[in-house]
């Protein structure tokens, strides 16, 4: 995950979009494989919100990326990276 991060953050640096993985955005010409079923493990405790699994897009290929549990963003809501209209968008927490 870190190196997908660290790899959307230059790319966007360099297209010339913002350099936050917000607004990080690849151009992709075939869409996501469908996703896969994932069983949601139990919450650790309060204030974890789920990731749930996602097809990432990493080294020219399509990449399963599985669920997990974020902490630390109360009052948060995760939006799941996404494919959208031939764009990569990452994932990112909306306050």
């Amino acid at each position: 995950m870190k190196k997908l991060f660290l790899t959307l953050a230059l790319i966007a640096g360099i297209a010339g979009f913002a350099s936050s993985p917000a607004s990080a955005q690849i151009y992709v010409r075939v869409g996501p494989p469908a996703p896969r079923y994932e069983r949601q493990p139990s919450r650790p405790g309060p204030g974890y919100s789920w990731r749930a699994g996602y097809w990432g897009w990493q080294g020219g290929r399509w990449t399963w990326i599985t669920g997990v549990w974020l902490g630390g963003h109360n009052g948060c809501t995760w939006v799941p990276a996404h494919w959208s209209h031939g764009y990569w968008r990452d994932g990112h927490w909306r306050c």
